[in-house]
């Protein structure tokens, strides 16, 4: 354990839930003091208490250096680097509560995966909307929260503008237990982090109705390019597609089952109505927001994105799970040479 940094300015974490939490965790575990805030005061009370997240990752303790604190205006007097990781849903509205509660020289990290709502911007385009010319970052790869509160391995990309805040974002998370990449990339590991959550909803849905492990890897590999169209006509790099943030979190939230989005996909094709299914979850489901969102950035860019497309109809236009399988069975043969781009 790396001894906590008695640091004057110290690191805030904007919300609570399962992976705000796991990251102040591992920014502590590296030496950083980390202020934790939520929007619950009761929950944040108690994680002071307990020193655990019982609520989102269970009997998990808090290192030291993790301070839990339900005074936003506290924090913000305090910190001048803010980790946000609230949901997509929230988050425009969030940080326009922000504007003019800030230091000089304040610093935004988004943690969270998703697109604007309304608008479907990538969410550093709501960052500087809502908070002008600011340095800011964001964090993605493969990453589920509890496994990161224990400690275990992963990795993950930043991007940031200007890059040099990258640098200074990976040394806040890299260490013994996760090795931080950069990218100057910022709307690719932007984009992968949003779709890659709908795409996993086809998969548990194909799952769920049984359709086996060859339809698993087939849903995969045309999500991924279906990602690859978008990324080209958005002006991303496919090399960002190729790691952490594009493929390595695609193959992670489509296959187990620690990922709410495949889990709602599960419930859809075994069944359960979306409302149900998502009250069973009991936490955001980014994926099934993104998906309200994605059809207008399918618009936007003037790409194809049938998974996504069939996705969208199942949740939100009543179409039955077994009904969207079949029409994307039934999409017209073509060549699959420069799929990754073009198919």
């Amino acid at each position: 354990m790396v001894e906590v940094t008695d640091s004057a300015s110290p690191l805030a974490v904007l919300g609570a839930g399962s992976w705000g939490t796991a990251v102040a965790m591992l920014a502590a575990r590296n030496g950083h003091r980390c202020l934790l805030w939520g929007r619950d005061a009761e929950q944040i009370e108690r994680i002071a208490v307990t020193r655990r997240n019982e609520r989102y990752l269970g009997d998990i303790e808090l290192p030291q250096g993790v301070e839990p604190c339900a005074d936003l205006d506290a924090v913000l007097a305090e910190a001048r680097d803010l980790i946000v990781a609230v949901p997509s849903a929230a988050f425009p509205a969030f940080l326009a509560g922000l504007r003019g509660r800030l230091q000089p020289g304040a610093r935004i990290v988004s943690l969270t995966k998703g697109l604007e709502l309304d608008t479907a911007d990538t969410l550093d385009s709501v960052v500087e909307r809502s908070l002008g010319n600011v340095e800011q970052a964001v964090v993605s790869g493969p990453t589920f929260a509890r496994e990161v509160a224990r400690g275990l391995p992963t990795a993950v990309t930043v991007a940031a503008r200007p890059g040099s805040f990258a640098d200074t974002v990976a040394g806040w998370l890299h260490g013994s237990q996760l090795r931080a990449y950069t990218s100057a990339d910022m709307i690719g590991v932007e984009l992968g982090g949003a779709l890659k959550n709908v795409l996993a909803i086809a998969v548990g849905i194909s799952d769920g109705l049984g359709m086996g492990a060859n339809a698993r890897a087939a849903l995969i590999t045309r999500g991924l390019a279906e990602l690859s169209r978008l990324y080209q006509a958005a002006g991303a790099r496919i090399e960002t597609l190729m790691g952490l943030s594009g493929l390595g979190d695609l193959v992670l939230t489509c296959t187990d089952d620690q990922s709410r989005n495949r889990r709602l996909g599960l419930a859809l094709g075994r069944g359960t109505p979306l409302a149900a299914a998502l009250e069973h979850i009991g936490q955001a489901v980014e994926g099934a927001t993104t998906a309200r969102s994605v059809m207008r950035l399918a618009e936007r860019y003037a790409v194809e994105l049938p998974i996504c497309e069939q996705v969208h109809r199942v949740l939100y236009e009543g179409d039955a799970a077994p009904d969207a399988v079949r029409r994307l069975l039934a999409r017209e043969p073509k060549s699959e040479a420069g799929t990754l781009g073009t198919g």
